[in-house]
């Protein structure tokens, strides 16, 4: 009988709606998904997120110390809800794998860095579960960009000797992974730029909603191409890979910077900030990977029917959901995170040198345990 060995992986994304837990059976290489649970943010709880992680934000030690537990105690709580769920107790499962809540991503310039929040420490000993996190820094610290991490996971479960596929992740960012059908060729991955970000947030100017459903709004205006140029004459979409970027870069003062947004509809404003995540994530890959024959598009990006419908006619190749190939899109990077987790836990490399661009292979992530032995 197959013994399960199960993890716990917590995301929390860009686009800051809240915490995804996915609770994974990883035994003998497999990745079976046994419960998922999503807690979402409070509005409270967005706003002092945003502000931590807007540009040249000035915070207080003491609002950073307070939230950085504050989410510890979050994630604490979607784990015990996912394990009562299922009915499950702590000692049953091998580790937690958390990523925190990203709140700024610098990772060049004289001292690199990348900073989550969501204190481990708190998670742990709620919990009474080993937890692993601070993923990112040691491949910032072996000189990488600490993103994007997904794809040596994308590599574990969908990479096909027949095809050459690209997974994108339309998070608050994008980003994408290149799985070559040659097995010989290296993975590759990074961010493309702005994924979900500016449309959440032109949408909650104009109507205090946190997104645009389905694209509806978007699909009522009419793209302004002039303005979609403007806006792709940006470094970074320019850049080759390794690089990685965050919402702290791609934010509403960054596109204000751009242009006078009184000269065009708003609606009109988010059809073409849709149009961009679209032809940039399209041109990355037609550039880095044109011999791709199928893409596979997973994160709250899917649900924009605009947006897909936007991917598929600027694409050369076939568009697809994860869900035909046996994940759901929802439940991916929090899979992911479990997934990273155990091969923290057996002292394997979690980062891909050709991706983040690291000197070498690294484990990643510190380990909280979930208590020591008396005596």
């Amino acid at each position: 009988m197959q013994t399960s060995e199960l993890y716990i992986g917590l995301m929390s994304g860009t686009s800051i709606d809240g915490i995804d837990a996915a609770l994974v059976n990883l035994s003998n290489n497999n990745v079976e998904l046994i419960a998922f649970e999503c807690l979402p943010f409070s509005v409270e709880i967005q706003r002092k997120l945003h502000e931590l992680s807007a540009p040249n934000a000035k915070i207080l030690l003491q609002d950073y110390g307070e939230m950085d537990v504050c989410l510890g105690h979050l994630f604490a709580n979607a784990v015990k809800n996912l394990l009562s769920k299922t009915n499950l107790s702590a000692a049953e499962i091998v580790a937690i794998g958390s990523h925190g809540q990203t709140i700024y991503h610098a990772p060049s310039g004289r001292f690199p860095f990348t900073l989550q929040i969501g204190d481990p420490n708190c998670i742990a000993e709620q919990t009474g579960i080993t937890t692993v996190a601070d993923f990112r820094r040691r491949d910032v610290a072996a000189g990488g960009q600490g993103a994007p991490l997904v794809p040596v996971f994308h590599e574990a479960v969908f990479r096909c000797h027949s095809e050459t596929r690209c997974i994108v992740n339309i998070g608050g960012i994008a980003n994408v992974t290149i799985l070559p059908a040659n097995k010989t060729k290296n993975v590759i991955g990074f961010d493309t730029g702005t994924g979900n970000v500016l449309l959440n947030q032109w949408i909650k100017r104009h109507f205090k909603l946190s997104y645009d459903d389905d694209g509806a709004w978007a699909n009522s205006g009419k793209v302004n191409f002039e303005l979609v140029k403007m806006l792709k004459n940006e470094s970074y979409f320019h850049a080759l890979p390794p690089k990685s970027t965050g919402v702290d870069y791609f934010s509403l003062a960054w596109l204000e910077s751009k242009c006078d947004l009184n000269n065009y509809l708003p609606e009109d404003v988010q059809a073409s900030l849709c149009y961009l995540t679209a032809i940039t994530i399209c041109e990355a890959i037609e550039r880095v990977a044109p011999e791709t024959t199928r893409i596979l598009v997973c994160g709250g990006g899917v649900h924009n029917g605009y947006l897909m419908k936007l991917l598929a006619e600027n694409s050369l190749c076939p568009v697809q959901s994860t869900a035909d190939f046996g994940l759901h899109p929802d439940y991916v990077e929090a899979i992911a995170f479990a997934w990273l987790a155990k091969q923290t836990i057996h002292q394997k490399a979690g980062n891909l040198q050709a991706v983040t661009g690291a000197k070498h292979l690294a484990i990643l992530g510190g380990i909280y345990s979930s208590g020591c032995k008396s005596g």
